[in-house]
């Protein structure tokens, strides 16, 4: 009988002790899948929070703003009102104020800032402004000699006319033609008024010549 009682007592003992087992390796499973879940869930969790890198606006653009935006506004205005001047000195047949004209129409072209004109017309503003510059400067050293001064300002509108079809102009200009100076080859002029006032002439043919077109702002 007392045998009987121990092996009752060891079964007992065995049951307990493999349940304890078992409990302990569910306990240590869940434990490691918790660990496993929340170390996806922290890898997905920083993966979301990452932020976007930081745009620089450090230098007053926004983001897809060109750099050349700037060179977008470049006008010839200062050059057409230096030789507006010049052309109504000749049209009053005054030599000294069309030199002085002459100078300061010089003096603008000097003045325009390069960096400011479009990288695709730059080479040709070059071209275009060398030869202006030649004869403003001769038409400021020349006074006293207006038929001299007049022939320059013959090929100077030739060089305003490139510029207006290069740049436009935000003024309304009146293209004139005189079909009799140069030997009857005609020459242009650019006028602010359409009333015809021939600077080749003067006062000896005021109104010789003709306006051409109208040409407004692009």
């Amino acid at each position: 009988m007392k045998n009987f009682a121990l092996s009752i007592f060891a079964v007992i003992i065995a049951f307990v002790a493999v349940s304890c087992t078992e409990s302990s390796n569910k306990n240590q499973s869940g434990t490691d899948t918790t660990a496993v879940s929340g170390g996806q869930a922290t890898s997905q969790s920083n993966d979301t929070l990452t932020a976007p890198a930081a745009i620089d606006t450090s230098n007053g653009k926004q983001p897809g703003e060109s750099v050349n935006a700037a060179a977008k506004g470049f006008s010839i205005a200062p050059i057409i009102t230096g030789y507006l001047s010049l052309k109504n000195a000749l049209v009053s047949d005054d030599d000294k104020a069309a030199a002085g004209a002459g100078k300061k129409l010089l003096a603008a072209l000097n003045q325009v800032d390069m960096k400011a004109i479009p990288a695709d017309k730059h080479k040709q503003y070059m071209d275009i402004a060398d030869d202006a510059k030649e004869h403003a400067e001769h038409i400021g050293e020349n006074v006293g000699n207006i038929h001299h001064q007049r022939e320059h300002l013959s090929s100077l509108s030739e060089d305003l006319k490139d510029l207006i079809d290069l740049f436009g102009t935000s003024q309304t200009l009146y293209q004139d033609h005189c079909p009799m100076f140069n030997d009857n080859k005609g020459a242009v002029w650019f006028s602010e008024n359409k009333e015809i006032k021939n600077p080749y002439y003067g006062s000896k043919m005021l109104t010789c010549g003709k306006v051409q077109q109208t040409i407004n702002s692009k």
